[in-house]
């Protein structure tokens, strides 16, 4: 098995309130990727093969990363969250957050309510999201040399609980946590991959790019 380095994209069009409109960069987005692969290249990080999901988000930090060759494979693509949370309102009276304060409170909402099959009409099951980050990710593993991917949050929080066990509640508050363009690494240990690092932002580390620094 190889190491597995997961980028989560750079900030997204965050003041959109469905999938089609959030799934852009944002100027900073863009910065805070190319920062990233400068930071790669200048500290001999090299990667024998690089793939991304097929969401615009995700390809645009690829490239703005200065990676070409990328495979991409929608098994990587980020949780249909936009959906849920319309169901959440439509079926429970809850409503859409508007601020990140009450998406900390919304998000752990969904992911229970989905995961116990609550939601009726979800575009894939919590089961189904989670057997084919499994499955993606150690199928990445599996092949030969250092691999990066370029995903998303929900889809490295859902990585990390398959590798390591966490509960739901767990799960949701490492999906909150996890900044854009951060890296996080899994390790092959035995038969199983280990998380080795988490929401590393090494390219934001400087003070004059502490705004730089973004969460949605």
């Amino acid at each position: 098995m190889s190491d597995l380095t997961l980028v989560r994209h750079g900030q997204a069009n965050n003041t959109s309130q469905d999938e089609d409109g959030y799934d852009m960069l944002s100027d900073l987005g863009h910065q805070q990727a190319a920062w990233l692969g400068d930071y790669f290249r200048a500290s001999g990080e090299g990667f024998d093969r690089v793939y991304s999901g097929t969401m615009r988000r995700h390809r645009e930090t690829a490239a703005a990363m200065g990676y070409t060759g990328v495979t991409e494979d929608e098994r990587l693509n980020e949780v249909a969250y936009f959906d849920l949370a319309q169901k959440m309102h439509e079926q429970f009276g809850i409503k859409h957050p508007t601020d990140r304060e009450e998406f900390i409170e919304h998000l752990p909402l969904v992911f229970t309510a989905w995961r116990d099959g609550q939601i009726e009409g979800t575009l894939e099951t919590f089961q189904n999201f989670e057997d084919r980050v499994s499955d993606v990710l150690h199928e990445i593993a599996a092949g030969k040399g250092r691999a990066l991917v370029a995903t998303s949050g929900g889809l490295i929080s859902m990585g990390i609980r398959v590798s390591m066990g966490l509960e739901i509640g767990s799960m949701a508050r490492m999906a909150l946590a996890i900044m854009n363009t951060s890296v996080h690494q899994l390790h092959p240990i035995g038969t199983a991959l280990s998380l080795t690092q988490f929401n590393a932002v090494p390219h934001l580390a400087d003070p004059s790019r502490a705004e730089a620094r973004t969460w949605v």
